[in-house]
């Protein structure tokens, strides 16, 4: 019964390190510092030289030794009755050196030529009729510095390997240390003192007795009274490297290691507890004492362990293919539905394994609405790439050869459009966001038993995603019609832009004091651009005729603003005294200042003289004392000429009088005699040259800043329509109807008898594993009712 146990242990030993098992097996792990005689005692024990020898680290693996004993005569015709047989070859050596021939070769297989170690071990199992049952596991001798080119931090790393096998309780510890060292520096005590600080699990071993100074001896070790061990120490006598060299058989070594003990003073009274065969035999008693005290966990934990195994193998689904084809179908038609159900259930929110992390699903479609689309449409500024050289160029290009009186619709309409399309881009971002992200989502919906079938999943993900590319041009067509549909008809009867626009029209027309004291610079222009304009050291004290006319038409006064200086170009020179009357003093800076200062006294000098009603003085203003009759020079040239600019468009290379002639920029065509003179370069006025003075009219800067405000409240109408209408659109087309069709769109198309067997096709590699946890829970079984057989057997 007691070798049925050491067999059982090897055979469970065997099947868990092919199928990587996780059951601790009662072994025996033996540990010692590098050349204290391991490998000796082994080869001892077995009675054969088959271990490498060598100078330096020599065992570089563990090796998993199992002693098997044998019948003498197992078979009639073999001819030979020891053999060794490695668990990764499948063949017997009788030839011991061809073993360590192998051992060495799948030592630097797997370890490397250069002196590293590695964790996985090499079994291999011996049978003999001179062996007792036995596993033993020879783990590399322990050593402080690297030699040659051992790596750096070999210490560490054999230190933990012997660690990983002797912290187990499972494991014996047989420390080896020699004799002829102080046990005090004994690395084998000291680790199995870390892991088994009672002693219960260790036997201590003496090696190299022989080679103690003379006058010494470990008699007070051997007996306990230094290092007390529950197992206690057995004192061995190994070959010397001379009887290696010599070629002494194992044999004559056991005879001589009894002689000595038996011939020495001091160890002879216990000679019968030390040697190599009283090893083997109290290393065997331990092993099936620790395997019978061992017993009731192994099977606790193979219970754990079937129980483990099952799940997993469940979780892994029926290994059979379903054959039949109304099987397959109801698993295909299953998993379709299921898959549906979750890739709707993480856009509606609903999914059971909900992230709590980051945002997931639906989630991250209501952030690109709210969050990415709204700030990407909220950062776009109206009139931010618009100029006021843009917005003159519009209206002038609105009104053909005819001077306007209000600021033309035609040029709000002409700027507003691409200022609305503006919001396209963002729109169409968005739309590809969320189609991104359901990709994404459809891409995350799968499942253990999904895992099983790659192929069936990366069809369902297909066909989803080829729905979503359907549904992916519709919406972007929607979302590109409704800018269109905003750029189509701009209604500026919009009750929002009504108020808008009336605001800002009164904000422009409110001071008029301002109005003609600082021409260039209206006071509306902090209301529009929120900049407050800088006074000019000139100061206009006697505006009182203008005032009248403040209140009389905000539409007539914002819209008719163009050419302010018109009538102060046509009009006389103001006399000294006037001009004096309407300046505390006069700094011009520059010919456009001083000139507009002089329409303006022009204007307050005719309506301090009482020469017409307010209405007459408003009209004089705007079209000078002599009225809007045929003068000569353009209507442009002639707004132009009292500020000393030069008007958009017109070549300024050459000597043109107008440019210094101040306030007699009227007199030009008179003085010239003839009109032709202003066609001589009309090839050169058409093309429009930018104006680089950066002077715009009174009547230019208010059509400018109106129009801009005007362009900034429709293009927030605009704006906030877009913001609400897109996501609706995206839900509608795209994400709810992708959900309403993505059932029938998989069962369509993949719900086919002849894509069946395709479809269900499984991993391999899950395959495998699903073989791999079947046998190590037939495994388990196996040795659960063994291990019940033995129990009932010992009771």
């Amino acid at each position: 019964m007691d070798a049925d146990l050491i067999k059982l242990v090897n055979k469970l030993q065997d099947t868990f390190a092919n199928l990587g098992g996780e059951l601790d097996m009662p072994q025996l792990a033996v540990v010692g510092s590098q050349s204290a005689g391991k490998s000796s005692v082994l080869e001892t024990i077995v009675g054969r030289d088959f271990l490498p020898r060598g100078s330096g680290i020599v065992t570089r693996r563990p090796l998993v030794l199992q002693l098997i004993h044998t019948p003498v005569a197992e078979h009639p015709n073999q001819t030979y009755t020891e053999w060794g047989q490695f668990l990764h070859i499948d063949k017997r050596f009788t030839d011991f050196n061809e073993i360590r021939r192998e051992i060495e070769q799948e030592t630097f297989r797997v370890a490397g030529q250069n002196k590293g170690i590695s964790k996985l071990p090499i079994h291999l199992r011996i049978y003999s009729p001179n062996v007792l049952d036995l596993t033993l596991v020879d783990l590399p001798g322990l050593t402080k510095i690297p030699v040659g080119d051992q790596p750096s931090d070999i210490e560490r790393q054999i230190r933990s390997l012997v660690l990983d096998y002797i912290s187990k309780p499972n494991c014996v510890i047989l420390a080896v240390s020699a004799a002829n060292v102080d046990l005090a520096n004994s690395e084998a005590l000291k680790l199995a003192r870390q892991v088994d600080p009672q002693g219960r699990r260790t036997i201590g071993v003496l090696t190299k007795l022989d080679l103690m100074d003379a006058g010494t001896n470990a008699l007070d070790i051997l007996t306990g009274r230094v290092y007390p061990l529950k197992l206690g120490f057995i004192g061995v006598v190994n070959r010397s490297q001379a009887d290696i060299n010599a070629e002494k058989s194992l044999s004559d070594a056991l005879e001589a290691e009894e002689e000595f003990f038996r011939s020495h003073p001091a160890y002879r009274n216990i000679a019968h507890k030390n040697g190599t065969r009283y090893l083997a035999k109290t290393l065997n008693q331990v092993l099936m004492n620790h395997i019978r005290d061992k017993l009731p966990d192994m099977k606790a934990r193979l219970n754990t362990l079937m129980g483990q195994a099952q799940q997993e193998l469940n979780s892994f689904g029926d290994s059979a293919i379903y054959g039949d084809k109304n099987q397959q179908g109801g698993l295909i038609l299953r998993l379709m539905t299921q898959f549906a159900r979750d890739f709707v259930a993480s856009i509606e929110g609903t999914s059971v394994d909900i992230s709590t992390k980051e945002l997931s699903g639906g989630a991250r479609i209501y952030y690109i609405f709210n969050d990415v689309f709204g700030h990407a449409l909220q950062s776009i500024d109206a009139t931010h790439n618009l100029d006021n050289q843009d917005i003159r160029t519009a209206i002038r290009n609105s009104t053909g050869p005819r001077p306007s009186l209000f600021v033309p619709e035609i040029a709000f309409d002409l700027l507003v459009k691409p200022q609305i399309k503006l919001l396209e881009a963002p729109s169409l971002r968005c739309v590809e966001l969320v189609y991104e992200e359901l990709v994404k989502i459809c891409h995350n919906c799968t499942s253990a038993e999904l895992q099983r079938f790659p192929r069936l999943h990366a069809q369902l993900v297909e066909v989803v995603s080829e729905l979503l590319r359907e549904r992916l041009g519709p919406t972007t067509e929607y979302t590109q019609s409704l800018i269109d549909i905003q750029t189509a008809y701009i209604n500026t009867n919009h009750p929002a832009f009504i108020s808008g626009s009336a605001a800002a029209a009164n904000a422009l027309t409110t001071p008029p004091k301002q109005v003609l004291r600082r021409p260039s610079q209206p006071v509306s222009t902090e209301s529009l651009n929120g900049i407050a304009s800088q006074e000019d050291d000139e100061e206009s004290t006697d505006d009182a005729t203008v005032n009248g006319v403040s209140g009389r038409d905000a539409r007539s006064v914002s819209s008719t603003i163009h050419d302010r200086s018109r009538g102060a170009a046509s009009a006389p020179p103001v006399a000294p005294g006037v001009a004096g009357s309407s300046h505390r003093h006069q700094s011009p800076k520059g010919h456009h200042h001083s000139s507009r200062h002089a329409s303006g006294s022009s204007a307050v000098a005719a309506g301090s003289h009482g020469s017409g009603t307010a209405k007459e003085t408003f009209l004089t203003y705007f079209f000078g004392q002599n009225g809007p009759g045929p003068l000569a020079g353009s209507t442009v040239e002639r707004a132009n000429a009292v500020a000393g600019v030069a008007p958009a468009g017109r070549d300024v290379s050459g000597a043109d009088p107008s440019l210094d002639s101040g306030l007699m920029a009227s007199r030009r065509s008179m003085d010239r005699g003839n009109a032709a003179f202003d066609m001589k370069s009309l090839g050169k006025h058409i093309e429009a040259v930018p104006d680089t003075t950066g002077h715009m009219t009174m009547r230019e800067e208010m059509e400018t800043n109106l129009i801009r405000s005007l362009i900034q409240s429709y293009f927030n109408i605009v704006r906030q329509t877009i913001q609400d209408l897109v996501p609706k659109a995206i839900m509608h087309l795209l994400v709810n109807n992708t959900s309403q069709q993505v059932q029938n769109r998989l069962v369509a198309s993949l719900y086919k008898p002849e894509l069946f067997g395709d479809l269900l096709n499984e991993d391999e590699a899950l395959v495998a594993e699903r073989a791999r946890v079947k046998a190590l829970l037939d495994a388990y079984r196996d040795a659960f009712k063994t291990l019940s057989e033995v129990t009932l057997k010992s009771t």
